[in-house]
């Protein structure tokens, strides 16, 4: 009789690939029924697929930022020598970081903007509810910077300018911290300003409820106010359900409220449908007090949540609104 080495290499003894090189690595490692130990670890691997799955899904976008930082390094070398006679340096790499992050859009999540209309020519506040990434305002940014060639800056947390590597990306898209002389400087430019006032808070700890966590900040209505410009409210649809968090656990919220990072877990990636939509803008008034603007404020965008969210969000429904040929109405 011949041995199973032997019918591997000699093919006297037909073996199927998998069976010869099981036989080997039992040969090489001196492990007794190394196929058993084998056939665990595939059923380990199926079972936990679907787990591991929807924890790295989320890295696909730190992935597109760091893309998006490296693509920013070839360009700021390449273009190092123009600046001089440049009126924007960061022109050109704005326009190719928005192609990136819309194709992403577009592939992935079937991105639609509706009620670009609501943009008024000059300054405005954009005002938007935050999902547990920004993802979607990103998307929103770049589509009108592609469609309506207007540039939109944004407020970001103060953690975000701590991240490696992340200045150039910041400093290219003018991402400030949020001084509120900053805000208001940028806006009498006649610039369009994006912010969450929820911010990484609401981010975390909101849930498919889609409840508005702004506490008692009020310091957006009172730069709308100074600067003497509209707010403009937004809300993406399905923006919980393709990434959530583990914000439900309480001591995971307890230890964010100490230490003030965001170390609360994410989960998901999902290639759900996304559409954001702009409200109608809710004017200046002078005689207007912030609390006032505030209340305002939340009121027109917890509208356009219940206009356009299905309460409690569902991961399935979302994914399934891909498929669907027709447009939901504005």
């Amino acid at each position: 009789m011949i041995g199973g080495n032997e019918s591997c290499t000699a093919g006297s003894m037909p073996m199927s690939y998998l069976t010869c090189l099981t036989y080997i690595l039992g040969e090489w490692t001196g492990v007794e029924h190394i196929e058993d130990y084998l056939s665990y670890a595939v059923y380990l691997l199926w079972v936990l697929l679907p787990l591991a799955v929807v924890f790295i899904l989320p890295g696909s976008i730190i992935i597109l930022f760091y893309t998006s930082i490296l693509l920013l390094h070839i360009y700021k070398r390449k273009n190092e020598l123009k600046e001089a006679y440049s009126h924007d340096f960061w022109a050109g790499g704005k326009q190719m970081l928005a192609t990136l992050w819309d194709g992403h859009g577009r592939i992935w999540h079937g991105y639609e903007l509706h009620g670009t209309e609501n943009i008024p020519e000059g300054p405005g506040l954009i005002v938007f509810y935050h999902g547990a990434t920004p993802a979607d305002c990103i998307y929103f940014m770049a589509r009108l910077l592609i469609e309506k060639k207007r540039y939109c800056y944004a407020v970001a947390d103060h953690f975000v300018f701590r991240l490696p590597g992340f200045k150039i990306l910041l400093d290219a898209h003018g991402v400030m911290h949020g001084p509120k002389e900053e805000c208001v400087s940028a806006l009498k430019k006649g610039s369009l300003l994006a912010i969450a006032p929820g911010g990484v808070r609401e981010a975390l700890f909101s849930d498919e409820m889609y409840t508005i966590i702004w506490g008692n900040r009020k310091g957006f209505a009172q730069v709308a106010i100074d600067a003497k410009v509209p707010i403009i409210p937004m809300f993406t649809q399905n923006v919980r359900e393709g990434v959530r968090t583990l914000g439900g656990i309480k001591i995971l919220r307890t230890l964010y409220e100490r230490i003030r990072l965001p170390i609360v877990p994410l989960y998901g990636g999902f290639p759900v449908k996304l559409r954001t939509f702009i409200g109608e803008p809710i004017p200046y008034e002078a005689n207007v007090t912030a609390e006032e603007l505030t209340a305002k404020t939340k009121a027109a965008l917890q509208a356009l949540i219940e206009k356009h969210q299905k309460i409690p969000g569902n991961i399935f429904r979302a994914l399934m609104e891909r498929f669907q040929t027709q447009k939901k109405d504005d």
